[in-house]
């Protein structure tokens, strides 16, 4: 059983803010299963999409959630205009916004 939309953002904050980024929700989507795109934005001022990733990349047995690269170190424009589609056609998305250098292990991304 996956977490809740929501609580994956809280923790996903929580845990940006541990370790010293800044992170803030953008647009509340839906509580149990709106989608989640994450932004992530450099101190050089490039910024990186990220996703949901198509259900052919989960494994049966991977619980938690799965993101896959949508866009990377591009203009600020480029992201508002993908987030702009997506929006349009899930009204229902989460967008969370974090400010660090490296995504780490904040979340699982697809290929990495």
């Amino acid at each position: 059983m996956r977490l809740k939309s929501d609580i994956f953002v809280s923790a996903l904050i929580r845990r940006v803010f541990a370790q010293g980024g800044y992170a803030a929700v953008l647009r509340r989507g839906a509580e149990e299963a709106g989608a989640i795109f994450i932004r992530q934005r450099s101190r050089l001022g490039m910024e990186s999409l990220y996703g949901p990733a198509p259900q052919s990349f989960l494994e049966d047995a991977m619980p938690g959630r799965l993101f896959e690269v949508r866009l990377e170190a591009v203009e600020a424009e480029a992201v508002d205009q993908a987030l702009a589609r997506e929006i349009r056609f899930d009204p229902d998305c989460w967008v969370v916004e974090i400010e660090v250098e490296a995504r780490g292990d904040l979340f699982d991304v697809a290929g990495s």
